[in-house]
């Protein structure tokens, strides 16, 4: 019987030496081993690396994170020299840069997705939160009026959300998440569908579905200008992860926030909302794009200011005041009355009369009511009006001999804003007396 049990004992162990594999069969043959013996034997620990550091160039801190810069095909290469064939296109986009991309990567980061997306204003408005294309698109994302309305962005006469930096980056960022989703989780129909439409993308998905043909971006047939769309987003990625090999200059960009909330109290006019923060109003205007008068708007109580400069406008924001706020007066017109004279009752101007009641030349009937502005500020205010919202059009007449590169030099604007206002085909000549838009004060 004992024999037996040893046997089968004998066996048992035998067994478990074979399942440990060569580890435990070393452990196995020696019983004791030393603490020598027990530190050769033990795997090798990885060293752990050490987190970099935050990078203090946004650039270098978008770098780290872009993925798709090694998507390489034609589409992409033409896009990449056509970028690089523009001198001061990186100038511009990088000056532009230091208002918006910070917030912009922040919210794409805050949301996990790709670090790709934070360039995608360069590619739709060059970081020109007043850009308005031939289809009345706006603001750094393009939105288009029929978008925003779906999407619920507020649009009125004092106020339009696709201008406004923190308001259009959410939606636009919702809207490209939802059309991720819709695609299945493929980011660049998502983009195809954000340039193009949903429906247009998914009837040439389910075209390409039905002749067996593969259904990613690259395979489907779309419109020319998204064909190009895509393309242009991976070439730029390219450009900023390889900016130092294919000698493209960025100029740097602080990896830090470039402006603040800071709540108003009620509506100010512009101009003194700048003396309050002590900063020029040309700067409060780029900040601020969505305000669209010369006062900011009814119920959007907050302002961006720089962030050294919102302290000094808080302090001064609490000891403004009742009569240094914007506050208003209903006039109800009298037979005889003209602007002019209305004007010269209130101490205020004819031509801010005419704005804030949408007045076209000098015509006013009596028992119709006047909005009229009080405030302390208005001549300024009055060069302000002239300036806000969106600049209108000038049109130009294409030369014998002109070029896209010479037209943008002329206006001090860029190639791709002239593409992108006119709709046009960068790899066609311009034709004599073909019309061109032009936005040259809107940057």
């Amino acid at each position: 019987m004992t024999r037996l049990f040893l046997a089968v004992l004998a066996v048992l162990l035998l067994g478990a030496c074979q399942a440990l594999g060569p580890v435990g069969a070393e452990v196995a043959q020696e019983s004791t081993p030393s603490g020598d013996d027990l530190l050769v034997s033990a795997p090798a620990r990885k060293p752990v690396e050490a987190p970099l550091p935050p990078p203090e160039d946004l650039w270098e801190r978008l770098r780290r994170e872009l993925r798709w810069h090694d998507i390489h095909n034609a589409h992409v290469a033409r896009a990449r020299d056509h970028f690089l064939s523009q001198p001061r296109y990186l100038s511009v986009v990088g000056e532009r840069a230091g208002n918006y991309l910070f917030h912009i990567v922040e919210a794409v980061e805050a949301r996990d997705m790709p670090a790709e997306l934070a360039l995608l204003p360069l590619v739709e408005s060059t970081l020109n939160p007043y850009a308005v294309s031939p289809q009345r698109a706006a603001g750094l994302w393009q939105i288009m009026p029929a978008t925003a309305d779906y999407l619920g962005m507020p649009r009125d006469w004092w106020y339009d959300g696709r201008l406004d930096v923190r308001l259009a980056t959410d939606v636009a960022l919702d809207y490209l998440q939802a059309l991720h989703d819709d695609f299945d989780g493929d980011w660049l129909l998502a983009l195809a569908a954000y340039n193009a439409g949903k429906g247009r993308v998914a009837k040439a998905v389910a075209r390409n579905e039905r002749a067996g043909r593969p259904t990613d971006y690259w395979s489907l047939q779309l419109p020319r200008e998204t064909r190009h769309y895509v393309p242009r987003l991976i070439a730029l990625a390219a450009i900023v992860h390889y900016a130092d090999a294919l000698g493209a200059e960025l100029p740097p960009v602080p990896n830090a926030p470039a402006f603040v909330a800071v709540p108003t109290g009620g509506q100010i006019e512009l101009q003194r909302a700048a003396q309050l923060a002590g900063v020029d109003l040309r700067t409060l205007r780029a900040l601020n794009p969505g305000h669209l008068r010369w006062a900011s708007a009814p119920g959007q109580d907050e302002l961006l200011l720089p962030v050294d400069r919102a302290q000094r406008f808080r302090t001064g924001v609490a000891a403004l005041a009742p009569e240094d706020r914007v506050s208003w007066a209903h006039y109800r017109i009298e037979p005889g009355d003209s602007l002019v004279r209305i004007a010269r009752r209130f101490d205020t101007q004819v031509a801010l009369l005419r704005e804030v009641n949408d007045i076209d030349g000098h015509l006013i009937r009596a028992g119709d009511t006047l909005l009229i502005p009080r405030g302390s500020a208005w001549p300024d205010s009055l060069a302000l009006a002239d300036a806000a919202g969106p600049r209108k059009p000038r049109g130009y007449r294409v030369r014998a001999g002109d070029s896209l590169y010479r037209i943008a030099s002329r206006f001090n604007v860029t190639v791709d804003d002239l593409v992108s206002w006119n709709a046009l085909d960068p790899g066609q000549y311009l034709q004599p007396g073909q019309q061109l838009r032009l936005f040259p004060n809107g940057r």
